[in-house]
């Protein structure tokens, strides 16, 4: 299969110049959750992409989990998004929102009222978060206990997201990504390490399937699934998630999203940021993709973790559609033009990742050579 990294593309309604894409980054510079005009700049600076993926994006104040995350629920923070939608149009890029709630991935202090964080199931995670200290300064602190979320509360999250959706499409996005992935609260109804629930949304593949698939549906039905992704990191321990069996589990996952005309599967092979191969935790991703076609599904496969411009060109002979590239994004604005031309490319400054302000954020120069 002859693709070029830098041909253009389509996936769904989403008419792309090319087929990278910027992967979801946190960089905890929106306080009070309000997007900011330097996000606004900030990704018109990467806008030569073929689609951005915004970092994760709050559906509602309980659904945050990290201090300074942007949210997408209110009507201040669409008109923000608005000035980032903008910009990103205006310097010809395509831009989606990540839809995000990280269930029990989060602290009493960033709950409204100092609430628990909710969950499936009350199984405390493994895992850090971020809050922001008096200084200014990014802190690492564990995740809270959660409780666990009763049924009748599921329907107002489904609508949450719904909502969020909507207000995507008012704020100028060109779509959505639905955040399933990483152990946050889609991935911890799927996986058994997280969901230990008896009712109907516990136990069974299908019963665990049950709300995450809810979500979809009412996402598409809100936007149009034309306009609609989903993020999904079958075998990665990320956020101490764990599923006793991913393998049938993602692909019965599959088979379901693939009637619903969806415009994108976005997968995350291996461990999130990390190892692509996981001994401990075997997974065929190109199965997953046949399962998915040989359903009837048609969204353009988009695969993400640890992508060089070598192995990218190997997964597009072998079917792939879309490459997602993180943290080069982060010191390389132009990224697709150095990929292009094989211009060697800026190292981050790790230390201004999460919080602070333009430094390590905006003031990465382009390519001179």
């Amino acid at each position: 299969m002859n693709r070029s990294l830098f041909e253009s593309t389509r996936a769904g309604a989403l008419e792309m110049s090319n087929r990278v894409v910027m992967a979801p980054l946190t960089r905890n510079r929106a306080p009070g959750a309000q997007p900011t005009a330097l996000m606004a700049q900030y990704y018109a600076q990467r806008a030569s992409a073929g689609l951005i993926v915004t970092e994760a994006t709050a559906i509602s104040h309980q659904a945050q989990g990290y201090a300074d995350v942007p949210g997408i629920w209110s009507d201040a923070q669409v008109q923000g998004w608005r000035g980032v939608t903008d910009a990103v149009h205006a310097a010809g890029g395509r831009i989606v929102v990540q839809l995000w709630h990280v269930g029990r991935i989060s602290h009493v202090d960033l709950q409204p009222g100092g609430a628990a964080p909710v969950a499936p199931s009350a199984v405390r995670a493994n895992g850090k978060t971020v809050l922001i200290g008096a200084d200014g300064v990014a802190q690492f602190v564990d995740v809270s206990e959660p409780r666990a979320l009763r049924a009748d509360e599921l329907p107002g999250i489904v609508a949450d997201y719904a909502h969020a959706a909507r207000q995507a499409m008012a704020a100028g996005f060109d779509g959505v990504e639905i955040h399933g992935a990483n152990g946050y609260l889609l991935d911890q109804f799927l996986k058994t390490g997280a969901n230990q629930r008896t009712d109907a949304f516990g136990g069974s593949m299908a019963n665990r399937m049950r709300f995450p698939l809810q979500v979809v549906q009412a996402v598409c039905e809100a936007v149009g699934a034309e306009r609609v992704g989903i993020r999904l990191s079958p075998n990665t321990p990320a956020n101490d998630i764990v599923d006793a069996d991913p393998q049938p589990l993602f692909e019965a996952l599959l088979k379901a999203l693939a009637p619903l005309g969806l415009a994108y599967l976005h997968l995350i092979e291996g461990s999130t940021g990390g190892p692509r191969d996981l001994p401990d935790r075997p997974f065929d991703f190109w199965r997953l993709r046949d399962v998915y076609q040989a359903a009837g599904g048609k969204a353009a496969w988009m695969v993400n973790n640890g992508y060089t411009p070598e192995l990218a060109q190997q997964a597009l002979a072998q079917g792939a559609d879309l490459i997602c590239f993180g943290r080069s994004f982060i010191s390389n604005p132009d990224l697709v033009h150095r990929l292009k031309v094989g211009a060697p490319l800026a190292k981050a400054n790790r230390a201004t990742f999460y919080g602070g302000g333009a430094e390590g954020y905006t003031d990465y120069p382009a390519w001179q050579g």
